[in-house]
Formats: C-alpha cells, structure tokens, sequence
C-alpha cells in the first residue's frame, strides 16, 4: 500500500456553493484543511464522516471502501472520532461518565484506548469534576479523548481551538502537539489558523471556494509562491531540525538542518531532540556580503523564485540554503537596489527564529 492511504472523491452542488475534490492523502501524521470561511473544510470533513452524502463520492480508508457508487457506510458504522468546535459535554455526567457514556455507545471501544487518551491529554485528574467547572481548553481535551476511546482509524477535527480565547489555545497546544508526536493514525484538522497550521500539520490541503488548489508536505506547500495561501504577516517556511547544541552562557540553543544551522532561544531541550522550526518572511533579509551585525544567524543561500506579495509595494522571495527553503519579505525597491535575482547568491540574515517541539 502506498504512504498515501486515504481516497477521497466529492462531488456536491447547493445554491451559491459546489464542493468538488479529489484527494489522495497520508494514512498517517495530521492533515490540515485550511482555507478561508467559506472554502469547503468543514463540508469536506462532513462528507468524509458521512454527514453530507455526496451523490458523487468515493472514500477509501486504508484499502477499505467506506463509499462509491454501489456502497455507503453510514456514519455510525465508520470507524471514526469526531471533535467539533464546541465540546458537546453532558452537563448531568462527571466527566469520567462522559467519557463512558462514548465506550458504551461505540462497539469499538475500549479500556485500555480510553486509559491511554487520558492519559495523553493529561485528564485523569478532572475526572471526578462536572463539566461546567472545567475551562474551555479542560473541557476541549475530553472531547478528544471521548473521540479517540472508540479506538477510531481515522480522527476528524473541526477547529477545535477556535471556541478558545488565546490563553486557553495556550493550554490545549501541548497536548494537541504531544497527539501530533504519538498518535499512530491519521488526523484530519481544519482550521484557518497560521499558527495552528504550522504547528501542527505535516500534509497541507489548501481549500478554495469548495476546491482543494494545492496539496503536499506542509514545508513544501509553504514554500511555493504560486499559491493564494492568505497568511499575510504569518507568511514563512518551517524547518525540521535537531537540537545540535546548547550555549548555557547565552542561553541559547544551536538548530542543525539540511544545508546549516541556527540560534534560537534555549528552550531546555537536549541535543538530538527533533524540533520544528518556524520562520517568517518577515524575519529574513538579504545582503550582499557578510555584515558585523546584530542578527547573529547569517549564511549564504542562492534565490531560487521571487513571487508577488500581497501589497503591492512587497515581494516574497525564496531561497536556497543547501536542501532547506525559506522566505524572506522584501520591499520591490529593495529587491531592485540590491539586484536580487534568480540564481544569484545572497546572505541570508534571520533575526528571529521560532521552536515549536
């Protein structure tokens, strides 16, 4: 069977709205769906659950036919979790009994599935608790477990975070990212957030009025200037790298990639931790030689495409450092002063770097 695992063909047509993909996506890590309101994500992810049924669809889930033309598996029959916007707890029920009332209603259930979702998204604790004295981000994380305590294939999440105020999402991502690392299924995530997207997603589906425009690996969909990805000042690129060194001195941790390194801020992890790294257009610059400067993180890269930026007077351009892609947003006239051009060679200078784990 090929990495890609999952099958799904869409055909659907309302008044002022069509829903048309067809998708091949992977059988595991986090798929985001991410698009503007209205772009078809979360009627993508109801047809998939088998709450639209379109007339024209077809789904396969890990060779397992789940819709086509001479077959639908209805909703309850498809073994999946469903985490919604809102968390959807029953208020009489301890959240222990919340989450057994899902055990019970599913035949694929089971103990040890539920002992392991609360134990990752770290609960054990609110168990005995009624839900309306849990915060959002609390009562957000045991509907995720009550999903992933039917022991599903595939896990469907509808922006979860985006009932949540930023101190709450604050809450909820590491737990979110600790599911990212060690759930061995696929995730599909819909969500309009730069930043949720970037931390999270491995595969990116970019939806435009009820078509998918483009799909791939996260850093490469990231990287390409042919796309209308709306991320404005979140415009960037993510690395995966390795903890190489730290600067107890300073207080700094040494990033390795493929074609460099990078300072960032030490965030107590230990060489040979794997990471993910976020860096923004903004951040980067470009000069014509090496410079005594502030910006410690400087090496040369060669540009590889200069694209339009979403202001006129603004540029995105990208570069290559060995193997490794990034962005930098740059003024035209800057690009026309210095002469940047395709194939020619810059210094590259980034005054800010992002962890995520």
């Amino acid at each position: 069977m090929s990495d890609l695992e999952i099958q799904a063909r869409f055909q659907l047509a309302w008044p002022g709205f069509a829903l048309d993909v067809d998708l091949e996506l992977p059988g595991r890590g986090v798929t985001a769906l991410f698009g503007v309101s209205g772009s078809g994500k979360t009627t993508l992810l109801r047809c998939i659950a088998g709450l639209e049924r379109a007339p024209q669809g077809r789904l396969v889930v890990d060779g397992d036919i789940w819709q086509s033309d001479q077959q639908w598996l209805p909703t309850h029959k498809r073994p999946l979790g469903y985490v919604f916007q809102e968390a959807s707890l029953f208020s009489h029920l301890s959240v222990q009994d919340n989450l057994h009332y899902g055990l019970r209603r599913s035949r694929r259930s089971s103990r040890s599935s539920l002992d392991q979702a609360i134990e990752l998204l770290g609960i054990g604790h609110l168990l005995t608790r009624n839900p309306d004295l849990l915060s959002g981000g609390e009562r957000q994380r045991v509907a995720i477990a009550r999903a992933l305590a039917v022991s599903p294939r595939l896990l469907l999440m509808d922006e979860p975070l985006a009932a949540l105020d930023l101190q709450r999402k604050r809450e909820i991502f590491p737990y979110l990212e600790r599911l990212h690392r060690e759930l061995d299924m696929p995730v599909l995530y819909v969500t309009h957030s730069p930043e949720e997207l970037t931390r999270l997603a491995d595969y990116l589906v970019v939806m435009e009025n009820g078509r998918a425009i483009a799909s791939g690996n996260l850093a490469e969909t990231l990287s390409r200037l042919d796309l209308p990805i709306q991320l404005g000042e979140d415009a960037g690129v993510i690395i995966e790298a390795t903890i190489g060194a730290v600067d107890n001195e300073w207080h700094l941790a040494r990033v390795d990639f493929a074609g460099g390194s990078l300072w960032a801020k030490d965030q107590g992890l230990a060489p040979g931790t794997s990471v993910r790294v976020r860096v923004l257009a903004r951040d980067v610059s470009l000069a014509a030689q090496q410079t005594a400067s502030s910006i410690q993180n400087q090496m040369p890269g060669q540009i590889d495409a200069i694209g339009e930026d979403e202001h006129p007077g603004l540029a995105l351009v990208r570069v290559h450092i060995g193997d490794t892609i990034l962005l930098a947003r740059l003024t035209k006239r800057a690009i026309a002063t210095l002469d940047v051009g395709v194939g020619k060679t810059f210094w590259v200078q980034i005054k800010s770097v992002a962890l995520l784990q």
